[in-house]
């Protein structure tokens, strides 16, 4: 192997060991945070699977770092506003964007 090869082959294997780690994403520090935030959302659906208030398949959830946003469609202002409230009722949510839209 000539010394071309061989620094490529380092600055290869170099790059696969930055890249290797646990799957933590948008700018998450911790994996810990990362389970967090998958738990609370996860609690987040559950509740509102239990709700008959709200439609759990109309509206997406997404978590970081303990902020919680609520996107997607309710059938009426009461929708939304129940479900902000089931979700600022989740043990670990810090804050919570809605965006659900309320389309009748």
């Amino acid at each position: 192997m000539n010394t071309l090869s061989r620094i490529a082959a380092a600055l290869l294997a170099g790059s696969l060991l930055l890249s290797a780690g646990c799957a933590v994403t948008r700018g998450q520090e911790t994996v810990g945070s990362y389970i967090d935030d998958s738990a609370i959302t996860a609690r987040v659906k559950t509740r509102f699977i239990d709700s008959a208030e709200v439609s759990a398949a109309a509206i997406s959830v997404e978590t970081l770092n303990g902020t919680v946003m609520l996107s997607g469609f309710a059938k009426s202002a009461k929708e939304r506003s129940t479900a902000e409230e089931l979700t600022r009722s989740v043990t670990g949510v810090r804050s919570v964007k809605n965006d659900i839209v309320v389309r009748p």
